[in-house]
């Protein structure tokens, strides 16, 4: 028998049987029961962590995914090996895939540490698998490539394309305003996910994905192509074969994503109108590396960086019409004199290389030019002030521009059960001038940081034709919605930031031009209050549950978990 125990192949990582040429013996002998010949055994073993379930409806096409990138490992000359990891979907668990998303990475970094494989393809679509895949994969650093399932197909109904879900949403607000009945709310409901994949809008899933392309780490103009497009099957396979060219040559994470890496997807975040999660995963996925995402360096691009795709919830398009307009590839073409083109990816190219190979056929109804876009200025910004000390994060791309500049009153929330149970009634004390606030829904209060920063207009004004007001939170919001909406307030309510101080009948100002956000109170007063403040920090005995109380960061964080950064938590 062979005696190669180098670090590579089945040799890497052997189980400590006290006798490594017994530990690869063993191994090789449980391999052979899965009918693996031994010269297939000899070859760099390629991992494919994938993240199926039930539970997830977006991933149901990965049997088909994952034979195409065994089928690209083989043709290369690796070995594959398939494994799975906890899998997120959206809809299904509660209270927030947030919560869980560190758990993934850590599942993630584990497994692949763990198992013996010289790359790895990390294969999940739906909005926390990917940034949770390359957190473990930035902390493991071992060569890694992503692939997404690919976004759904919209579909007509009744004279219109209806996609997953800023539809949804729009169609919601609509039933709550008395607009349409049950019976046609219902029937929408089964046309708006009518094929497999992620949100087929530039949600939180689509915005992810555009941004591990541009960060190098998947191939270029595979975030676009739609889930049931014979295209993503090829993707898949030329994606077995690239992680064993990675295997080989090799290129680590470290070394694709750079300072200059993330600021690359700062500017490509702005210029598609992408989902505000992006800025906690980002965030947290460079922390992994011991890198930052500077707030400031935000709005500083923000200004000079123009919404260039004209997609749902920013505009009017769909993932599927962004990938027949050229793909990912067709916004950094326009996007090159903001970019560092010499970055390199998994390809062992530059980004700038490839896009020199790129196509040059736009479609310009959704793709616009530099000098055309679709708005001035980029779709994100981050708010500072008295309400938001550590920041906020708002998406002006998707909001009413009348609400841009704006003083009101605060109707305040200060909880989710709050919330659901008041913001319907009748004797609620509200006015479409006023400014709505909800408190203790941030990453460390019992909901986890849902996506519920959108709180929904009150009936009472809804059915009164009210369709925006400016809502603040420390909570988060879907990347398929769209509102006027002032998300990620830091240091949120539930550890004692200014948030929680709010009252009802309070004033609060907003300036996106200034930046600013800001509770018109006074020192002595907030003192006052802060003094007499009573509410227990949420704080669970056991689990899970303990562990993310105990150690989930700041949203300006990542809301990652303290000991998983690259510098133990020291975020200063």
């Amino acid at each position: 028998m062979s005696k190669k125990s180098d670090g590579s192949g089945l040799a890497k990582g052997l189980t400590n049987y006290g006798d490594n040429e017994f530990s690869l013996f063993l191994r090789k002998a449980f391999a052979s029961a899965a009918g693996h010949s031994p010269e297939m055994l000899e070859k760099p073993v390629i991992g494919i962590a994938q993240a199926p379930s039930g539970f997830n409806p977006c991933h149901r096409t990965f049997p088909e995914l994952v034979e195409a990138i065994k089928r690209g490992v083989i043709a290369e000359g690796g070995m594959p090996f398939d494994f799975p990891t906890i899998s997120l979907g959206e809809s299904f668990t509660s209270p927030t895939t947030m919560k869980y998303r560190n758990l993934l990475s850590m599942d993630v970094e584990e497994m692949i540490g763990a198992q013996p494989m010289d790359s790895v393809v990390l294969l999940g679509g739906c909005d926390k698998n990917v940034p949770a895949q390359m957190m473990g994969a930035f902390s493991a650093d071992i060569p890694a490539i992503q692939l997404v399932p690919g976004p759904m197909l919209p579909m007509p109904f009744e004279g219109e394309r209806l996609g997953a879900c800023t539809d949804c949403r729009r169609y919601w607000g609509n039933y709550r305003g008395g607009k349409i009945t049950e019976e046609k709310i219902n029937l929408i409901g089964t046309k708006l996910a009518a094929t497999a994949g992620t949100c087929a809008v530039m949600g939180t899933a689509s915005t992810m994905a555009s941004i591990v392309e541009v960060l190098g780490m998947s191939l270029p103009n595979t975030a676009a192509i739609p889930a049931v497009h014979s295209d993503r099957i090829r993707a898949a396979e030329e994606t077995g074969r690239q992680a064993v060219r990675l295997a080989k040559i090799p290129i680590l994470p470290s070394q694709i994503v750079t300072p200059q890496a993330i600021e690359n997807a700062l500017v490509l975040l702005l210029a598609i109108g992408g989902s505000t999660n992006a800025i906690i995963h980002l965030t947290a996925m460079a922390g992994r590396l011991g890198l930052k995402v500077s707030m400031e360096t935000l709005n500083e691009l923000s200004e000079k960086t123009p919404v260039l795709v004209n997609l749902k919830p920013t505009g009017e398009h769909y993932m599927s019409d962004l990938y027949a307009a050229g793909g990912i590839p067709a916004v950094l073409r326009e996007l090159k004199p903001l970019l560092h083109l010499d970055c390199l990816t998994v390809t062992g190219k530059t980004l700038g290389q490839h896009l020199e190979e790129a196509s040059t056929w736009v479609d310009r109804t959704v793709v616009r030019t530099m000098d055309e876009p679709y708005q001035e200025k980029g779709g994100l910004i981050a708010l500072f002030g008295s309400l938001a000390p550590s920041g906020a994060i708002l998406k002006r791309s998707a909001a009413d521009p009348a609400l841009m500049e704006k003083e009101g009153r605060a109707v305040v929330f200060n909880s989710l059960q709050d919330l659901a149970q008041r913001i319907d009634s009748p004797d609620l004390d509200v006015k479409a001038d006023d400014i709505l606030v909800l408190q203790n829904a941030g990453p460390r209060s019992e909901s986890g940081m849902p996506e519920a920063g959108c709180l929904p207009i009150p009936k009472k004004l809804s059915s009164q034709g009210v369709r925006d007001m400016l809502r603040i939170s420390d909570a988060r919001m879907s990347g398929t919605a769209f509102g006027s909406v002032v998300l990620h307030v830091s240091p949120e309510a539930a550890v004692g930031g200014p948030l929680g101080l709010v009252r009802t009948g309070d004033r609060i100002r907003m300036s996106a031009k200034d930046r600013k956000l800001d509770l018109l109170v006074d020192s002595a007063e907030l003192e006052q209050r802060r003094s007499e403040a009573t509410s227990e920090q949420y704080s669970p005995k056991r689990g899970y549950s303990r562990l993310y109380a105990q150690s989930t960061l700041q949203a300006d964080a990542g809301c990652d978990f303290d000991f998983l950064t690259f510098d133990g938590g020291d975020t200063q």
